[in-house]
């Protein structure tokens, strides 16, 4: 090999030495900055929310002031059992009720494959459920229950949320809800009822459905015997036991626009009559056509709404 041919090797290995180097640099640099660049999912979801509706990004403080509406197309979205206390409640009048009641695993039920993202076992106890949602949403089940004032008139007021476990009725919601009853009764308080579920809660078998006929009979006391007042607020959805013991059991009953209630779903439905059935048709206006509830509210009137028809009644009572 001659000098030249030798000083032209080392200018090519040189410039791939070179080339090599400044890609690898700049594939370093991409890395970095995209690490830079990379999406905080979870801060975001507490930031932002999507409409189910029409898919708007929505500032989740804004929502919240605006009641979980919609302020592109109206759509309700579902709102966390705190807020929903929120809104007929004076301000610094709410006192909770058995906040420190929590579900047991009697019947020791497990789920056989469990298809929820959250959860990697095939095989999960109830017991595990319960305690997912507990850090989830921060309660220790599907209700929350007390005593406040709605403009000045002292009232008992339950609130069931939807995101513990779809707002099922287990024996802790059935007990803090016949409490609130009872007390109520006691103190010759009207009772509110905010409804939400997907109705009686399955890890619980039979226990969870005497709870219908265990809170009707406290109803029974609290309306005909002792004549006080009971108003059930439907909320989208409220399905099944819910749907089929309390939740209709109202002197007067309130539903939200565009709720989905009902006591069996629309597939169940199809496949029992073996014949399709309309769109919407267990949607709060079409329900309303049919004499299903008494009146149909927005959020931001129920407070004014439900003053006023305390007033009719003649509470507070002397």
């Amino acid at each position: 090999m001659s000098i030249k041919e030798w000083f032209e090797d080392r200018r090519k290995i040189t410039g791939l030495l070179k080339n090599s180097v400044e890609r690898d640099s700049k594939d370093a640099n991409e890395t970095d900055k995209n690490k830079n660049l990379s999406i905080d999912y979870a801060k975001i979801n507490r930031l932002w929310a999507q409409c189910d509706n029409c898919e708007s990004l929505l500032y989740i403080r804004f929502l919240r002031e605006n009641q979980s509406v919609c302020k592109e197309c109206g759509y309700y979205l579902q709102m966390n059992s705190s807020d929903r206390i929120e809104l007929p409640i004076d301000r610094d009048t709410w006192r909770p009720m058995d906040e420190d009641m929590y579900t047991l695993d009697v019947l020791q039920f497990h789920s056989q494959n469990e298809i929820e993202e959250h959860l990697d076992s095939e095989d999960e106890s109830y017991k595990e459920h319960i305690t997912f949602y507990q850090i989830e949403t921060g309660l220790t089940d599907a209700i929350q229950t007390g005593i406040g004032q709605l403009n000045g008139i002292p009232i008992a007021l339950g609130v069931m949320d939807f995101k513990f476990m779809g707002g099922s009725m287990g024996s802790v919601v059935g007990e803090k809800i016949t409490r609130l009853i009872e007390r109520a009764t006691a103190e010759s308080l009207p009772v509110i009822m905010v409804c939400a579920s997907g109705g009686a809660r399955m890890q619980e078998g039979s226990f969870s459905l005497m709870q219908m006929a265990k809170i009707a009979s406290a109803l029974y006391i609290h309306q005909k015997d002792k004549k006080l007042l009971y108003i059930s607020i439907l909320t989208s959805p409220t399905t099944g036991g819910v749907t089929a013991s309390f939740g209709m059991l109202g002197d007067i009953i309130i539903a939200e626009p565009k709720a989905y209630i009902a006591f069996a779903g629309k597939r169940v439905i199809e496949q029992t009559l073996g014949q399709k059935v309309i769109e919407d048709f267990q949607v709060t206006e079409h329900l309303f056509g049919h004499g299903l509830f008494d009146l149909i509210v927005s959020r931001n009137l129920l407070k004014g709404v439900l003053s006023e028809l305390f007033r009719l009644y003649g509470l507070p009572r002397k």
